[in-house]
C-alpha cells in the first residue's frame, strides 16, 4: 500500500529501523544509510551465521530493505546522500541535532534539496528541554520515566529493575511509523513536507502513563501514581496440577461464574469481600483463591472448563517454545524461509491483515552495502 514511497533511512540500533521496517512491510522503498564496513550496531544484535554482520535480530528489524553504505565526511558519500534526499518522500534519522547540522542534514539543509520532503528527526528527548543534547537508550529512557520502579512495586524488592525487553525504543518506533504516515498523509492532502521530531523520552512516557499516572493526572492529586491492577503482587498466573495459567476475571460477572466453577461461590458474599470491595481492595482474595483452588486440575481441563464458560484464560507459554503455538501454526505467523546469504530462518509476519493487501512475501534484510552499486547506478554514477 505504500508502493512508489521512497524512505531514506539514516536510523541505527531499534528505534528507527523497527519504524522504517514496519513501513517496508507495507510496501515502502527503504534505503537504509550505513558506515562503511561495520553498518548498523543493530547486525551485531544476535548470533549472526555464518556472517557476524546479518545477526537475527537485523534479519527482523532490518527485512525488506535495501542498504548503501556512506562515510559523510566524505564529500563523494556526502554529495550522494543529498541526491538520494533529493529523490526521497522521507529523510529519517536519530543523529543528534548538533552532529547532523555539522554535516549539513538538517532541515533546512535537506529542504533545499526536496522542498516537500517529510524530514523526521528521531531523538532521545524533546529539543525544547533541558534534556536536548543528551544520549538515550532504552536502559536510560526506563528509568527516567519511572519505568524501573514499577516491580519493585509489586514484588518489595526495593532495586529498580529494567523491563527485560527493549520496550522503550519499540514504542518510539512505533510511533515513528505513525509519524511518518500522518506526514505522508498530510503532503497527499496539501503537497507539504514538513519537519517532525519523535522523542523517545516522551513518546515512552506517554506510553506508559496511560493507566500509571493514575490519579496523579487530577489538579490537586487525589491519590498517587501507579495502576493498582497492574501493581497487585497477587495478580500473577496461578499453578495447575501440571503448569500455570492465566486467568482474567475482568468484570463482576466473569469473577461471579468463576467462582461457581472453582466450587467457591459463597466467597463473593463474605462480610471479607463486601469490606474489600468497599475500598476498591478485592481481587486480592479474589486472587488468592483462584490460586488455592487451580492446582486441583491440569492446565487443558481448566482451559476446556473454561473456554465453554466463556472466562479469558490462557496456558503459560515458555518463551523457547512460542514458535509451536498452536495458533501461530494455523495462521503461519512464524514462516520458515531460505535467506540468500545466511541460510534457513524463521520470518514473522506483519500481524495487521488489511483486505486491500494481498499476502506477499517480505523482502530479506540486506548485507552492508548490499544494494550501494545498483543505488548508485540508478543516481546516474
Amino acid at each position: 500500500m505504500l508502493s512508489g514511497i521512497r524512505i531514506v533511512d539514516l536510523t541505527t540500533v531499534i528505534f528507527g529501523p523497527y519504524a522504517t521496517q514496519m513501513l517496508a512491510d507495507l510496501g515502502a522503498e527503504v534505503i537504509k544509510v550505513e558506515t562503511p564496513g561495520t553498518g548498523d550496531v543493530s547486525r551485531y544484535l544476535g548470533s549472526g551465521i555464518p556472517d557476524p554482520t546479518m545477526g537475527s535480530i537485523h534479519l527482523t528489524v532490518n527485512r525488506g530493505k535495501r542498504s548503501i553504505a556512506l562515510d559523510l565526511k566524505k564529500p563523494e558519500d556526502a554529495a550522494t546522500l543529498r541526491e538520494l534526499i533529493a529523490t526521497a518522500d522521507v529523510f529519517f534519522h536519530n543523529v543528534r541535532g548538533k552532529a547532523i547540522a555539522r554535516l549539513g542534514f538538517d532541515y533546512e539543509g535537506c529542504k533545499t534539496l526536496k522542498p516537500d520532503i517529510i524530514y523526521v528527526h528521531g531523538t532521545g528527548f524533546g529539543q525544547d528541554g533541558p534534556y536536548a543534547d543528551l544520549q538515550a537508550y532504552d536502559d536510560v529512557i526506563q528509568a527516567a520515566t519511572g519505568t524501573t520502579s514499577l516491580l519493585p512495586r509489586v514484588d518489595g524488592d526495593p532495586r529498580p529493575r529494567y523491563f527485560p525487553s527493549l520496550i522503550a525504543d519499540k514504542i518510539a518506533g512505533q510511533f515513528g511509523a505513525q509519524a511518518i504516515l500522518a506526514a505522508l498523509v498530510h503532503k497527499l492532502r496539501t503537497g507539504e513536507g514538513q519537519q517532525v521530531e519523535v522523542p523517545m523520552f516522551e513518546c515512552f512516557a506517554a506510553f506508559m502513563l496511560v493507566e500509571h499516572l493514575r490519579d496523579a493526572t487530577l489538579d490537586p492529586p487525589i491519590g498517587p501514581a501507579g495502576y493498582p491492577r497492574q501493581l497487585d503482587p497477587t495478580r500473577q498466573p496461578f499453578p495447575t496440577r501440571d503448569g500455570y495459567l492465566a486467568i482474567v476475571p475482568y468484570t463482576p460477572e466473569s469473577t461471579a461464574r468463576l467462582m461457581v466453577l472453582l466450587g467457591s461461590a459463597g466467597l463473593t458474599e463474605t462480610p471479607e469481600f463486601e469490606a474489600a470491595k468497599a475500598k476498591g481492595q478485592h481481587m486480592p482474595i479474589v486472587y488468592a483463591e483462584i490460586a488455592r483452588k487451580t492446582p486441583a486440575k491440569t492446565t487443558a481441563e481448566w482451559l476446556d472448563l473454561f473456554a465453554a464458560n466463556d472466562i479469558p484464560a490462557m496456558a503459560v507459554r515458555d518463551l523457547q517454545d512460542i514458535k509451536e503455538d498452536p495458533h501461530f501454526v494455523a495462521t503461519e505467523f512464524f514462516r520458515r524461509r531460505e535467506h540468500p546469504d545466511v541460510g534457513a530462518f524463521h520470518e514473522m509476519q506483519p500481524p495487521v491483515r488489511y483486505g486491500a493487501m494481498p499476502d506477499h512475501n517480505l523482502g530479506f534484510a540486506p548485507r552492508v552495502d548490499g544494494d550501494g552499486v545498483a543505488i548508485r547506478g540508478e543516481l546516474g554514477h
